[in-house]
């Protein structure tokens, strides 16, 4: 628990203004659909005659001019992004910054196994993306409340559950790849969480090219698709879960043996 503790002080600043931030662009967004619903339906069908562009982003799928339709494509966006940044961020330093920082050699002097370190240092990062998208959650129900639209629960309780999962495997990957490093690279957690958001689109692009939403977690957090269909997909939940499982379990090996200098 001292560990646990520990993390979350050291990440409380870099917490709070992640959510802040992603919280305060979820409302704005839903505070501007009362204002832009007359006008919703015009831009859905041009939207929806542009090709690849439509599809890119699943503007094909759905009307801009529903709550639900608006809510899957701007909001999720921002949480899908933007909550996969700091997932990554997160995870890419949870290991190697005690290297980096010349604290490890001083963190491993004490009567606690390496194993609890990692167990302490991942509970906490799971702690972390639990609590900013609860706050997230709570801020977009209250803002939709706010508008005088009804809340379409089922639909934005999936959404928000598979940004959450979508989250929570990137951070385990990210967390597997900070015990092969030694002096952390933000850069490489970063780009991680761009590259596969961008395989996503080039799936959605591409039927050739359709395998790959079964290699990036953006293909079970789809949020057009959770909102057409009301379900997400399990096979690629199960997938996605069994890479974050991987990489959760290559920290374990690589760190336990690791010859921390």
């Amino acid at each position: 628990m001292t560990i646990f503790r520990h993390e979350l002080r050291q990440g409380r600043t870099a917490l709070i203004i992640w959510t802040v931030s992603i919280a305060f662009l979820f409302a704005v967004c839903v505070f501007l659909f009362p204002e832009m619903k007359g006008e919703m339906d015009q831009i859905s069908d041009v939207f929806s005659t542009m090709g690849n562009f439509s599809a890119a982003f699943g503007m094909d799928q759905v009307s801009f001019g529903t709550l639900t339709g608006f809510y899957a494509i701007e909001c999720g966006n921002i949480l899908g992004l933007g909550g996969a940044l700091y997932a990554a961020m997160c995870g890419i330093s949870m290991l190697s910054k005690e290297e980096k920082g010349h604290t490890a050699e001083f963190l491993l002097t004490h009567p606690v196994s390496r194993r609890r370190i990692m167990s302490g240092k991942l509970a906490a990062l799971f702690f972390q993306i639990m609590v900013l998208n609860a706050f997230v959650l709570l801020i977009s129900i209250i803002s939709i409340y706010a508008v005088g639209e009804d809340i379409p629960w089922k639909e934005i309780l999936l959404l928000h559950l598979a940004y959450a999962l979508l989250q929570i495997e990137i951070a385990s990957i990210c967390f597997g790849i900070s015990a092969f490093l030694r002096k952390g690279s933000l850069g490489v957690g970063l780009g991680l969480a761009i590259i596969l958001y961008f395989l996503n689109i080039i799936a959605n692009i591409s039927e050739s090219a359709e395998f790959l939403k079964y290699i990036s977690p953006y293909g079970y957090a789809e949020g057009t698709e959770i909102v057409t269909n009301i379900s997400l997909d399990g096979v690629m939940v199960v997938l996605g879960m069994l890479y974050g499982a991987c990489g959760i379990a290559a920290a374990y090996i690589k760190y336990n043996r690791k010859d921390i200098l």
